[in-house]
């Protein structure tokens, strides 16, 4: 794949606090990338320091093989749509997407060709004369983009421009967003703090936490093969249990020995066990290779996530049998559920649900994802 954008080494601060801690990445032509991780991160940073908003402390940006560090952001062949669409309130739908065209002095017929084309892309076919205040989100967001996409930028920066909608507008414009990308070729650069829009929209998925990029990968490598405990948590849930490498395809936990797929750790490695709770299965006790109570039963549309305590550790279990309360269940793991990584500064802050709570886990982020 071409290399379009190459971060070599960046490192930025505020008011003396690191936000970006000395990264590297490679974005390639007519990719969906996704910039990923909690507030504070530096995911926004990042996609700033790309667009020409922020200049990096150190390190390089480099643009199709060119350092593009000090050029400002509107020589950039780099278009951003920001979460706030900045549509101009006093000109109808046409007008917006026109605007970078109109700058540009490009002929009027010249125009009205691209902006229909436009309108016709993002499914606004008839609302060229429309006041972009009488527009809902979502028909807003969609003019931004065609706004954004009407001068034909290599790469387009998309700085959480979902987080506004309502949870079905977003699934709409997720899939919206991944069609568009596709049919026009060009690079998009997404930043969110939401694992499963990560998951469904991105060709790659780069995870971050404090300043640094913790992995990068295909939604399906960074599910299934996640490199620390922070990745496996923050990535959907995860049970992340202490254990023993014992040697190759086999690790002890819980007080028991099982067969897993992992090699290449030392004999006796102390090592961190992700089991994902929809690969646990619920049998009865006797028959179960770890045995334990439930102590929590929440229905959630299509199945039961069960919170059972196995030897003081509280695993989730995601399940469509139903089980009660203080029931005693046995559990059973193939190796292919059980998954092996190296301990890491994350390790033992993560996988016990001793205090999960849907409720507890929004009234910990009230205001969603704020400005990095």
């Amino acid at each position: 794949m071409k290399k379009i954008i190459e971060l070599k080494n960046i490192s930025k601060a505020f008011d003396g606090e690191t936000v970006l801690d000395n990264i590297s990445l490679d974005i390639n032509d007519n990719e969906f990338i996704t910039l990923l991780g909690p507030s504070g991160c530096g995911k926004t940073t990042t996609l700033r320091i790309i667009g020409g908003f922020e200049q990096p402390d150190q390190g390089d940006v480099v643009f199709m093989g060119d350092r593009i560090n000090d050029e400002p952001a509107h020589k950039r062949n780099i278009n951003t749509v920001f979460q706030k669409y900045a549509l101009f309130p006093h000109l109808n739908v046409f007008e917006n997407i026109a605007f970078p065209l109109r700058e540009k002095k490009v002929p009027k017929q010249e125009i009205k060709e691209k902006v229909d084309q436009m309108l016709s892309l993002v499914m606004l076919n008839g609302f060229g004369e429309r006041r972009v205040t009488s527009l809902s989100g979502g028909q807003q967001q969609r003019v931004a983009i065609a706004r954004a996409l009407i001068s034909h930028p290599k790469v387009l920066l998309l700085d959480e421009p979902l987080g506004a909608l309502d949870l079905k507008l977003r699934k709409d414009m997720q899939a919206e967003l991944k069609k568009i990308q596709k049919s026009t070729g060009i690079t998009f650069v997404f930043v969110t703090h939401d694992q499963e829009e990560a998951l469904s929209m991105s060709d790659t998925i780069v995870v971050m936490s404090e300043g640094k990029i913790q992995q990068i990968g295909t939604p399906i490598d960074i599910y299934n093969e996640p490199v620390n405990a922070f990745v496996a948590d923050f990535i959907g849930e995860s049970n992340i249990i202490d254990g023993i490498m014992l040697e190759d395809f086999k690790v002890k936990f819980a007080g028991h020995e099982f067969r897993c797929l992992d090699t290449g750790f030392d004999k006796n490695q102390p090592v961190d066990v992700v089991v994902r709770p929809e690969d646990v299965d619920i049998v009865a006790p006797m028959q179960g290779m770890l045995e334990g109570v439930v102590t929590s039963v929440t229905f959630m549309g299509v199945h039961y996530e069960i919170i059972v305590d196995i030897k003081g550790f509280k695993w989730m279990i995601q399940t469509t049998d139903f089980v009660g309360v203080n029931e005693h269940i046995g559990i059973t793991l193939d190796p292919d559920a059980i998954h092996i990584m190296k301990k890491s500064k994350y390790s033992g802050m993560f996988g016990d649900y001793s205090s999960f709570s849907n409720e507890l886990e929004e009234l910990s982020n009230p205001g969603g994802d704020e400005e990095e």
